[in-house]
């Protein structure tokens, strides 16, 4: 992945090009367009629920199965990407996402829309890991390739936190529909430039694909998914736990049958090397308690602070804008000092943020949280972007495509997982103290809403008597508060233990060099660097043996 002394091949390295930062620009729009996809449609919900009346089961799979999907056949499309062709596979996967967001737009039934949220979640799958696997391949130096993938990262996070504030704004003027159709554009741009800007990188496959073992992987992530998900808003029931305890099974199952096939859809050794195993490890340590913190701050600006949902959301933007910052700033920094020294500072910064909500939540400040919540989010995201230049730049440019679907892979889970351990945790602590110091004088049903969600007990709340209502507000909130606090800390514990994790197993990792100031001025089409002179080295061939071409 780095630099190593002694080894000619590596000590020059090839150079992108105009043509590479082009491409990279490509590659980021839809990226940014994915992850808005996983939360632009929330404020849909209730023009949605309007116009097609869907069930609350329909509705809860218009909102979720994108993800799941998503999380689900990312491992599977990756390896696809590898054996078909990674730009082979991302134009088709573009293409399906255009044609399911047009249909989801214009979609006349709750069936239909949940159809076409499918293929979008299949869509997606595809493009993830194939934008990232190509970068892999078109950044070969490993100070641009950092840049590169640190820029990926900051569109894929950007998108996901700005997808609730652009659907609000479209939902002032149109329809609904209208957040599905921000995409369409987008993908044809990349269905138009793609082919232009972008290599076709394939491995030299000679076994037959294993669908055996795309089947069981898809089942393990989806039931591991779904299960966590369920526990993070319901709390964790029989139904959680036997989804998964199912998903964890199959997953068993999988690995051994990783073992067992000639041509495994996943190569187990990648896993005994440290950059790899220690990078995927806290990326998902890190994305669990990040998610988990931030599904509980949310939910406490406003069960708490009052806010409202869209002013909630506007008061996260500072977050966001500086962990673009940070997460820019890192190939610097990484140019200077080894890559651990950087990913165990943020995720340290990250842990006293997450330690002063734990501190500050009791107090009911606005000032406070938003603070605590950026340094937390500003500490995270950065070695966001850092463990998924570990994980990929770790393994053979050939296997990019199967790295990147298990980078996003071990992300998704970290981020189910996260809402789930730490959502449960907050919930029990919540009950458990609003049973202590619940109102006398309650009926046994307004008591058991109270008991169920913070939103539930304010309801109740505003329906009582003023003798009773406020006191019962004051309970929940404070309850809520305490299981904040509680969580938080227990996140603040698990990012300080992935700090560690990086420092131990990541600290062979050089130092990268040769990150750009400005992108090159050659056209990226030459076999020659003319800064350096240095001879382009092409990526691996495909089926046919030629190499990487544009």
């Amino acid at each position: 992945m780095f630099r190593e002394e002694g080894d000619v091949s590596r000590e020059a390295p090839a150079r992108a090009g105009r043509r590479e930062w082009i491409g990279l620009g490509v590659l980021a729009l839809p990226t940014m367009v994915l992850s808005m996809d996983l939360t632009v449609l929330h404020l849909a919900a209730p023009s949605l629920s309007a116009d097609l009346a869907p069930t609350g089961g329909q509705l809860l799979w218009i909102l979720d199965i994108y993800g799941f999907l998503v999380a689900g056949f990312l491992m599977t499309m990756g390896t696809l990407g590898d054996r078909m062709g990674r730009r082979r596979l991302l134009l088709l996967g573009a293409a399906t996402f255009a044609v399911a967001s047009a249909v989801a737009a214009f979609a006349t039934t709750a069936e239909l829309l949940i159809l076409a949220r499918a293929l979008l979640g299949i869509a997606g799958s595809t493009v993830m890991p194939s934008t990232l696997a190509l970068l892999s391949g078109m950044f070969r130096d490993p100070g641009q390739r950092t840049f590169a993938f640190a820029v990926w990262m900051t569109c894929f996070t950007a998108g996901e936190a700005i997808g609730p504030l652009v659907g609000g704004a479209l939902l002032e003027y149109f329809w609904w529909g209208s957040v599905f159709l921000i995409g369409v554009p987008v993908m044809v741009l990349l269905l138009v430039t793609g082919p232009v800007l972008l290599p076709e990188q394939r491995e030299k496959a000679t076994g037959r694909f294993d669908v055996a073992g795309a089947a069981m992987s898809l089942v393990a992530v989806l039931g591991v998914v779904y299960g966590a998900k369920h526990a993070a808003s319901s709390g964790l029931s029989v139904r959680a736990g036997a989804f998964l305890l199912g998903g964890l099974a199959m997953g068993a199952l999988f690995l051994r049958r990783q073992r067992r096939v000639e041509e495994p859809l996943v190569d187990l050794g990648l896993f005994r090397q440290s950059a790899f195993s220690a990078g995927l490890a806290t990326q998902t340590v890190a994305v669990a308690a990040m998610a988990g913190s931030q599904l509980l701050v949310m939910q406490y600006l406003q069960s708490v602070i009052g806010l409202s949902p869209l002013a909630a959301g506007l008061w996260t933007v500072p977050s966001v804008l500086f962990g673009i910052g940070a997460t820019l700033l890192a190939p610097r920094l990484v140019r200077r000092v080894r890559p651990a020294v950087v990913i165990s500072a943020g995720l340290g910064m990250a842990a006293v943020g997450a330690a002063m909500i734990s501190a500050t939540a009791g107090q009911s400040s606005l000032a406070w949280t938003v603070v605590s919540f950026t340094i937390l989010y500003t500490g995270v995201t950065p070695t966001l972007a850092l463990t998924t230049d570990a994980i990929v730049g770790s393994a053979p440019t050939e296997r990019a495509g199967l790295t990147s679907g298990i980078s996003q892979s071990g992300a998704e889970l970290g981020l189910a997982g996260g809402m789930a351990f730490f959502g449960t945790i907050s919930m029990m602590t919540y009950q458990g103290r609003l049973s202590d110091s619940m109102p006398d004088g309650l009926a046994a049903a307004a008591r058991e809403q109270a008991r169920e969600t913070v939103g539930g007990a304010l309801a109740v709340a505003e329906r009582l008597p003023e003798e009773v209502g406020p006191a019962l507000r004051d309970s929940a909130q404070n309850a809520f508060a305490g299981g904040l606090q509680v969580a938080t800390l227990l996140s603040a514990v698990g990012l300080a233990a992935a700090a560690l994790l990086a420092t131990l197993f990541l600290r062979t990792m050089p130092a990268a060099t040769d990150a750009p100031e400005t992108p090159p001025s050659d056209d990226g089409g030459s076999d020659v660097d003319k800064s350096t002179g240095q001879i382009r080295v092409e990526s691996s061939g495909d089926t046919e043996g030629a190499p990487t071409t544009y």
